[in-house]
């Protein structure tokens, strides 16, 4: 009876596991693809918080260092500008991080975090006193300087907030260009366009809200309420950022932009006196595999002499690599400093405009001797005095650029708006 029991169960085990069911058990479940539309409102959400938080504090900080840590004009104006030169010199050192070493999303989220500890920084030292110059002396006037820990409490803060500036501003919109795969999704490629534009305009929107809400909030309920809300602001961008961190599509770092840049320039500087081949014998050209170009464009020529392959056994390893990335580089390296230096003369058209964007301290000073009352309960903030006019102009451009503009340039020249779209350099790197 316990035999027959036995078999009974040996031939139920075996119908229950049969050889079919089996094998769409050891299947793999199909795991979704990361990445896609939705990831990117974290990352937007993330970029604009940021914003906010970082440029809220500038406008009206050169009067917080005159009242409150009792600097000159002429010294705290200068303090600022260099935080503003620190903080636009970071995100180069950030790219380069993120491209050689840790990769966009580590280095968007170590940003993040250090601007969060560079706010909360800030942020205390209104709420201790201890941490900045007792008030002045009405009936003297006499107002004591701050004292080497006290400035060193401050200036940590800046740095901070410039080092993390560092991490998040150049990954943030390249990292979001990366969710938008067009080979997992075609219509990626149409999203890919707005993307760029809504990106642009959440960044004008949070600039416009910095410059306007956050500063009146700074005039109208002190220091402490006002660096309260850049803490806020930057906690939000930090956990925008993280609760989409499963979703995301990361990409791991790889060879560095910078460095492939600066090798086209040693090689070609190295291999000066060499005679260039003929443009038509690819052959004497290194290229990647599979590539496309085969032969370097006539344009700026000097730097062709960077892919020439001197001797192919010395150059040229069995994979068909470079033996030595600083002796011959490829073709696509040269294109790439190419295209960028073509862009130069259009980037170097900003740069009046940096600057003047950069003396915000004088017209601020300039702004608060004046009457900006619009009626007797409102009154303007000096700090968005000069601001909100171009940032609300930048904002209602962006909607007729994506929808009217690109289009009609689209039927004019008789070419896809997407040609001219700046995600396809993304999309490369």
């Amino acid at each position: 009876m316990e035999v027959t029991s036995y078999i009974s169960t040996m031939e139920d085990n075996e119908l229950e596991h049969s050889p079919d069911q089996t094998q769409m058990e050891n299947q793999e479940i199909p795991r979704r693809k990361k990445g896609g539309l939705i990831t990117i409102p974290f990352i937007i959400a993330n970029e604009a918080f940021e914003k906010m938080a970082s440029y809220g504090s500038l406008p009206n900080m050169i009067l917080y260092l005159m009242k409150d840590y009792h600097l000159s004009a002429a010294k705290g104006a200068n303090i600022l500008f260099i935080w503003s030169a620190a903080t636009n010199f970071t995100p180069l050192l950030g790219a380069f991080i993120s491209d050689s070493y840790l990769g966009p999303f580590l280095t968007i989220g170590f940003g993040s975090i250090v601007s969060l500890l560079g706010m909360i920084l800030l942020w205390s030292t209104a709420m201790i006193p201890e941490s900045k110059p007792p008030p002045c002396i009405p009936s003297t006037q006499s107002c004591k300087s701050p004292t080497v820990g006290e400035m060193t409490h401050l200036l940590s803060s800046f740095v901070l907030m410039s080092i993390g500036a560092g991490g998040v501003r150049p990954c943030s919109i390249a990292f979001g260009a990366d969710q938008l795969d067009i080979r997992d999704n075609p219509k990626n490629e149409r999203f890919k366009e707005s993307y760029f534009g809504w990106y642009t305009a959440s960044t004008l929107v949070a600039l416009l809200i910095s410059f306007s809400g956050i500063v009146y909030l700074q005039d109208h309920l002190g220091w402490k309420v006002g660096f309260g809300v850049l803490v806020i602001l930057m906690f939000l961008s930090v956990t925008m950022f993280f609760i989409g961190a499963p979703l995301y599509t990361k990409q791991k770092p790889t060879k560095s932009m910078l460095t492939s840049l600066v090798q086209v320039i040693v090689v070609a500087y190295r291999k000066r006196k060499l005679t260039l081949a003929p443009p038509n014998l690819s052959e004497c050209y290194h290229h990647n595999k599979d590539s496309e170009i085969v032969v370097p464009t006539d344009k700026i020529r000097l730097l062709n002499k960077a892919c020439v392959i001197r001797n192919p056994q010395q150059d040229i390893a069995p994979d068909g690599s470079a033996i030595n990335p600083w002796r011959l580089c490829t073709i696509e390296q040269v294109e790439e400093l190419k295209a960028l230096l073509r862009v130069l003369p259009l980037w170097s058209t900003g740069i009046m405009l940096s600057i003047n964007n950069s003396q915000n301290s004088f017209p601020l000073l300039q702004a608060s001797s004046m009457d900006r009352h619009i009626s007797k309960n409102f009154e303007i903030p000096a700090a968005s005095f000069g601001s909100s006019g171009f940032m609300i102009t930048m904002v209602i451009w962006i909607i007729p650029y994506d929808r009217v503009i690109l289009p009609m340039a689209s039927k004019i020249k008789h070419k896809p708006a997407k040609k001219a779209n700046p995600g396809r350099l993304f999309k490369q790197q």
